[in-house]
């Protein structure tokens, strides 16, 4: 077997960095609904795709600026997590039902979706698109940036209001024991219809660096849940840095294991290290 020179392989850790990034802005609102609201929401990943499919509509058809696609993205997808916040609350559907329930809601909005868009691959292609700069021997292309960059700015953005905020202590408090929050005045309802709504942003704003940066197929919404699932596990439940660093750790892992061995082993990259983890750290997992 000839070995990829270190040029390859550098560019090959590069890559890993920006999909993993990716993975982390998915499991950001994955996490926090799960260890915070305690809803395993697969439609996270729906809500994801359909933003990717707005974003293309609105900059190939409307003409927009991808980026500002997220002005009207944003709020609307804060709506759309409110709104099924709503629901699961309202007829009190445990972890494990919210779970089949999210996932009937992802099967149809992938429905929707074909019926507008149809099963057609559907690729972005805007300003962005070939835009990147060098450093050194390096290609750094400028949507994969874009997703670091929001990646990073979320993630760290969150964990300070999670850390420093009345509103980050008060979720807090209501995960660890939400009757005791509610007898010192912490209005749960509200507190956790705030977190979905940030959480389906969340989801709007990943759609939008996907839609910048991969080529979109309803299908392809199955593909992500997997590998953004061990992210999240890897990270820890309900944390703002964690997911984004074992994105990060799963995607230079995957990229690496493309650059030395063939792309067909990638896959087994993020459940052989959520493996490793469930087996060496069991009481943590």
């Amino acid at each position: 077997m000839t070995l990829p020179g270190a040029t390859l392989v550098a560019q090959s850790a590069l890559s890993g960095v920006f999909i993993g990034s990716l993975y982390g802005l998915l499991g950001l609102g994955v996490g926090l609904s799960w260890g915070l609201l305690h809803i395993i929401n697969l439609a996270h990943f729906g809500f994801a795709f359909l933003a990717a499919y707005l974003c293309y509509q609105l900059a190939s058809v409307g003409g927009m600026d991808p980026l500002l696609t997220l002005t009207l993205i944003v709020p609307l997808f804060f709506a759309l997590g409110v709104a099924v916040q709503w629901l699961l609350a309202r007829f009190a559907v445990s972890p494990l039902n919210s779970l089949l329930a999210t996932f009937g809601l992802t099967a149809i909005i992938e429905a929707g979706i074909q019926g507008i868009w149809t099963a057609d691959f559907r690729k972005l292609e805007s300003v962005y698109a070939g835009e990147k700069f060098r450093i050194g021997p390096l290609f750094v292309p400028v949507p994969e940036l874009l997703t670091l960059s929001f990646a990073i700015v979320l993630c760290f953005g969150i964990w300070a209001a999670m850390r420093y905020t009345d509103l980050g202590r008060a979720l807090r408090a209501l995960a660890e024991d939400a009757p005791v929050a509610a007898a010192f005045g912490i209005d749960r309802r509200k507190h956790e219809l705030l977190l979905a709504g940030v959480c389906g942003a969340l989801a709007g704003i990943a759609g939008v660096c996907l839609a910048l940066g991969f080529t979109l197929t309803p299908s392809q919404i199955y593909a992500w849940v997997g590998v953004v699932f061990a992210a999240v596990m890897l990270g820890g439940l309900g944390t703002a840095l964690g997911p984004l660093a074992a994105g990060i750790i799963i995607g230079v892992s995957e990229a690496l294991t493309m650059a030395f061995a063939s792309p067909s082993w990638a896959p087994l990259v993020s459940f052989t290290l959520l493996i490793a983890l469930l087996l060496l750290r069991p009481g943590r997992a």
